[in-house]
């Protein structure tokens, strides 16, 4: 599922979810998956205003992306460093949105905590994941350090 700030509208891609629900563990049914991740989409759209405030620079790291390859991304650090800003603004948006998603359940009860709780560490945990081992690269860039892209 995702929140296009842009036109303002959540979406889904049903294959994701068909994939993402063999995944999660059999506690989690697939209605209780939808309801969490179609409330954390909202929490996006709660956010919006942060989300279209951070547009001018998300541009900005988007044709930097499109102007270099892979490779030289991860061998500038200043290129890399513009990755991690990235992942930073990715992780703080996501963490907002599940604080949204958590105010609106503790509102409605549309999901049980256990699950909402397991699907929001499972949901953070691909940001944060990319986040170190990109900084991880990036640190080892600056301390003179090459490090493989994995």
């Amino acid at each position: 599922m995702s929140y296009n700030f842009i036109l303002h509208y959540v979406g889904f891609d049903l294959k994701r979810i068909k994939s993402a629900i063999k995944e999660i563990p059999d506690f989690i049914s697939i209605e209780d998956y939808i309801r969490t991740f179609s409330l954390h989409e909202i929490g996006h759209a709660v956010d919006r205003e942060a989300l279209l405030g951070s547009l001018d620079r998300t541009i900005e790291i988007h044709e930097m992306k499109q102007s270099y390859s892979i490779e030289e991304r991860y061998k500038n650090p200043h290129l890399l460093s513009m990755l991690i800003e990235e992942h930073q603004m990715n992780i703080a948006f996501e963490e907002t949105a599940w604080e949204n998603a958590e105010r609106l359940n503790k509102k409605y009860g549309l999901v049980n905590w256990r699950c909402f709780h397991f699907l929001r560490t499972w949901g953070l945990k691909t940001y944060i994941e990319s986040y170190e081992r990109d900084f991880t690269i990036f640190e080892g860039l600056v301390n003179g350090r090459s490090e493989q892209i994995a």
